[in-house]
This record gives structure tokens, C-alpha cells and sequence, in this order.
């Protein structure tokens, strides 16, 4: 094999659809103003006590003129058609014009955990009511998990590999990071990198609530009178996670293509680091998940007291919580006083194979602004009283380093380290 070439690899545009908004402009100005976009759940009928979600608002895929109705109607797994949506929307944001010589040079890497269930859903509610012929002949195209990039590549013309790196929830941030390398050795010049996820089936529902990772809303509870208080990342009540759908795609891209093609890098890709527990398929490992932190802080060239923000995993679970901010206190030590930690999980819920993607965006987004976004929904945990959370209200905050956690299902983990332009060039 060639050797690689070593290239630095920037952020250059980026998407997301989460149920704060069906834009991502609509997404971060609610993000901004502390708001989360949890409600009672509308997609299906459940019985389940876990019936409070993030689904997207307002979102119509076949008003978009380039989807048309035997599209909508053949690809019944929604995550197809959000994919598509957001690769071109990622394009246009970084101002990239896709032809022949871009498209044979460009990528698309997009994660989910749980790919075409709710198409899977809607063909055996066929066989067992309409019969056998009545199963859709897309239906195995639809549960592909590389078909969501095919399709975006199809409608935007390019060539490059796809497929879908399965991480569960730690999906988008491997697609950034393998995306990343391919482009540092050479492979493409450019990569569409994300997550999609359309989760939000009874079956799926019910299933999380049964192994009790998502929150049961009782009428004690606070998310009973206000479902948007479900998702309370490191607050002392926090008891579950909140599903929710949606899409974050970023555009990576060759230091060397962003000047032949006048783009604007808004972040670099500065290191990457990814480890397995092998200690249980749903409860963390300190252990590997500081390993992870520090592979991606070795591989950035930085110290600990470097970064400036970390996006936290934060997915309000008990016990996920507080390996994570035992993880950080291992890691960066008297340091992490002065860092701030917050979680977007708190406003767009869990997304699953999205949320390390979306969350990458958002936060690239706040370094340019110069402002971090909060952990909503927050009451003080005195066990992480150390720890500023960033609760309840965005702030204005400088800072160039961003470290982005995330951990999922099977003990997998993926941690990315961007920096801010003005430190990068």
C-alpha cells in the first residue's frame, strides 16, 4: 500500500434535523435559547410510560422537489430520505458544487444503530394482515445500512466509497473518524460524515423501556406536566434516556481541496480515539473510556489543560453520568474545573447513531459563535458539584478545543478533538 500523505482534514460545512427543528438554523436557535424539543410520542400508539420522545417537527420529506412521490412511497425507512435531505443540505452550507471531478474524489460515510426498523415494521404488518406479496421488493434495500448513502450519492452525483460504520451510539463520531483518515491518507478529498436514526417504532420504544435504559414518566415526575424536562443530563433526578430521531451530517475536506476550491474551514479534525470495553453491553468502562479520551488527546498532540469544552456523552442515565465525569476527573484532573461540560442530549434527546454527529455540529457551531450550549433541565447533583455542567441557560464563552464523547451499545467508544480555524491555519 501507499503511503499516507498526511493532510490535515477540516470541517467545512454541516447539517442537522433534530426535533429542536427540521433545519439546523431552526435547531440552534432553539438550542440557544435552552429550549428541548421533547413532547408525548405521535409517530405510533404505546402503551409504554416511555411515551415522551424527540420527534422531528414539521418534517415532510416529499415537499422537497427533489423527492418524489414513488421515492416516498419505495423508501418506507425513513432514514433514508432524512440522509439525503441532509447531504445536500451539507453541501450547500459548505458552499461545495458537486461535479465529476469533486464527485469521484468524495465520500459518504453515515452511521445508525438501528437502521430500517420502521420499514421492517410496516412489511410485517403486510404479511400478517395483506399477505405475503404485499411485502414491499424494497424492503431489503430499505434495512441496507449503506442505502441512505447510495441514495444521497445518486441525487448528488458522487462516486466516492459508502457505507455505514456501525458504532450504535458512538456511530457518527466513528464516520468522522474514519472519514478523517481517509482523507489524511489520501483515499478521497472529501467525505460526507454523519448519522442518521428513525427510532421511533413501539417495538423499539417498548424494547428500551423494558431493559429500563429510557425514562418511565409517572405523575410524579416533573416531565409529567412538561414532557421537555425529560432529558436531564448529570441533574440529581436525571432516570433515563429520551429517544429521539434525527440526522447530523458534517462535510470533511483536504486542506489542499479547501484552497483549490475557496471554501471556509470552520474546524480541524485534530485527533481521533476509539477503544472497546469487553466488560458488559449496556454499563461503561472507566477504564477503556479514559483510554479513549487519551488516544484522542495523544493523537491531537495536546495536553488535557488544552481543551476548552468538552460535549459530553450525557445521556442521563444514573450510572452512565457519572462514569463519564469519573472518566473526565481521571483524565484532566484539577483541570476540569476550569472546563466546561455540557450535554446537547439534554435538548435534542438521545439519537443514537446521530448524536455524536449532530452534536459535533452544534458544537463547531458555538466555538465560532463564541458561546456554549447548556444542560437543559438541570437541577445540581452535589456529586458532580466540581464540574461546571453549563446548567440550564447558554453563555458566552471563548474557546478553540472542543473534545466530543461518544459511547454506545457493546462497549464501543469514539472520541473526537476539533480546533477552532484561527488556531488551525
Amino acid at each position: 500500500m501507499k503511503p499516507p500523505l498526511n493532510r490535515r482534514v477540516f470541517v467545512v460545512g454541516y447539517d442537522a434535523v433534530t426535533c429542536l427543528g427540521n433545519t439546523f438554523e431552526h435547531t440552534w436557535q432553539r438550542a440557544l435559547r435552552g429550549e428541548a424539543g421533547f413532547r408525548r410520542l405521535t409517530r405510533c400508539e404505546t402503551t409504554s410510560r416511555s411515551n415522551v420522545v424527540g420527534e422531528i417537527p414539521d418534517w415532510h420529506p416529499q415537499d422537497f422537489p427533489y423527492i418524489d412521490k414513488m421515492d416516498g412511497r419505495n423508501w418506507n425507512a425513513a432514514y433514508v430520505l432524512l440522509t439525503m435531505v441532509g447531504c445536500k443540505r451539507a453541501l450547500e452550507h459548505a458552499g461545495l458544487v458537486m461535479d465529476d471531478s469533486i464527485g469521484l474524489r468524495t465520500a459518504c460515510l453515515v452511521g445508525s444503530a438501528l437502521n430500517g426498523t420502521d420499514a421492517y415494521r410496516i412489511a410485517m404488518d403486510n404479511y400478517i394482515h395483506h399477505g405475503p406479496t404485499k411485502v414491499s421488493p424494497y424492503l431489503l434495500p430499505n434495512l441496507c445500512a449503506n442505502l441512505p448513502a447510495s441514495k444521497a450519492g445518486m441525487l448528488l452525483g458522487f462516486t466516492g466509497p459508502i457505507f455505514s460504520p456501525q458504532g450504535a451510539c458512538a456511530s457518527g463520531n466513528h464516520a468522522i473518524g474514519i472519514g478523517a483518515r481517509m482523507i489524511r491518507d489520501g483515499d478521497c478529498d472529501f467525505v460526507l460524515a454523519g448519522g442518521v436514526e428513525t427510532c421511533l417504532t413501539p417495538e423499539i420504544v417498548q424494547g428500551f423501556a423494558n431493559m429500563w435504559a429510557t425514562i418511565k414518566v409517572g405523575e410524579s415526575d416533573r416531565a409529567f406536566a412538561d414532557p421537555t424536562q425529560a432529558s436531564r443530563p448529570f441533574s440529581v433526578d436525571r432516570r433515563g434516556i429520551v429517544l429521539g430521531e434525527g440526522c447530523g451530517v458534517l462535510v470533511l475536506a483536504a486542506e489542499e481541496a479547501i484552497k483549490a476550491h475557496g471554501l471556509t474551514p470552520r474546524a480541524e479534525v485534530l485527533g481521533v480515539g476509539w477503544t472497546s470495553d469487553a466488560h458488559h453491553f449496556t454499563l461503561p468502562n472507566q477504564a477503556t473510556i479514559v483510554r479513549a479520551i487519551r488516544q484522542a488527546l495523544d493523537d491531537a498532540g495536546i495536553p488535557p489543560s488544552a481543551v476548552g469544552y468538552v460535549n459530553a456523552h450525557g445521556t442521563s442515565t444514573q450510572k452512565g453520568d457519572a462514569v463519564e465525569i469519573e472518566s473526565l476527573r481521571e483524565v484532566f484532573g484539577s483541570h476540569l474545573a476550569g472546563i466546561p461540560v455540557s450535554s446537547n442530549k439534554s435538548q435534542i434527546g438521545h439519537t443514537l447513531g446521530a448524536a455524536a454527529a449532530i452534536e459535533a455540529a452544534l458544537s463547531i457551531e458555538g466555538m465560532q459563535q463564541g458561546i456554549l450550549l447548556p444542560t437543559a433541565n438541570h437541577i445540581p447533583d452535589p456529586a458532580f458539584a466540581d464540574v461546571d455542567v453549563v446548567p440550564n441557560a447558554a453563555r458566552r464563552h471563548s474557546y478553540d478545543t472542543i473534545l466530543s464523547n461518544a459511547f454506545g451499545f457493546g462497549g464501543t467508544n469514539c472520541c473526537i478533538v476539533f480546533r477552532g480555524v484561527r488556531n488551525a491555519a
